[in-house]
């Protein structure tokens, strides 16, 4: 019995230390603008502005993709960021000093996307 109680406490031990959660990816989210559609140039502006508020360095690949690179400390996150008139989706591409293993990241991660997101959807919204 004890042999078993011992082993539950250093499972939850083990269990709450557990920094990493699974990536999160955004996928095809609604452009949604006020006043009139969105053109390519209304997504990238949004998607720049978002980006360069928080401290991406945002890089455009080619009409539609986009990069971008956040360095925080020794942290450093990479994203790709396809979009067009009607969608946009933010996908993990690379990272450093985050833990990344099988489809797992360091949990702060998440909440840069989550950011990002909100604001590429801020800006979308002040077109």
């Amino acid at each position: 019995m004890l042999r078993i109680i011992v082993f539950a406490a250093i499972a939850a031990l083990c269990a709450g230390g557990c920094t990493t959660r699974a990536v999160r990816n955004v996928d095809n989210q609604p452009v949604v603008t006020t006043g009139h559609p969105a053109t390519m140039a209304d997504v990238e502006r949004a998607i720049m502005r978002a980006g360069q508020g928080l401290g991406w360095v945002m890089t455009q690949v080619k009409p539609g993709v986009m990069t971008g690179r956040l360095e925080l400390r020794s942290h450093i996150a990479v994203v790709e960021i396809t979009y067009d008139t009607r969608t946009f989706s933010i996908r993990y591409k690379d990272s450093t000093n985050l833990d990344y293993a099988n489809g797992n990241i360091h949990k702060n991660y998440n909440g840069w996307i989550d950011n990002l997101e909100r604001e590429i959807r801020a800006n979308l919204l002040r077109t």
